[in-house]
């Protein structure tokens, strides 16, 4: 069961499709510029930082789910 969830996680991790994340002020500043090479990095940068907080709530998820797992097999000892 563990191995399926993995590769699954894994599997949605490395087919996420590209996303447009830029607020609608970033869009039109960034749309007047030619070539688009910043509106891109800026693009990066935003999903970049959108992923700590993910990390940060999954650590603290597992964390959670690792101390219940620990309270019931103490329990059942």
């Amino acid at each position: 069961m563990k191995l399926k969830l993995l590769f699954l996680v894994l599997l949605l991790f490395f087919i996420a499709l590209p996303a447009e994340a830029q607020c609608a002020m970033c869009r039109a500043v960034l749309e007047s510029e030619e070539g688009g090479q910043t509106a891109k990095g800026i693009n990066n940068g935003i999903v970049y930082l959108m992923i700590f907080p993910y990390l940060l709530i999954g650590g603290v998820g597992y964390a959670i789910y690792r101390s219940r797992k620990k309270a019931r097999s103490e329990e059942n000892s």
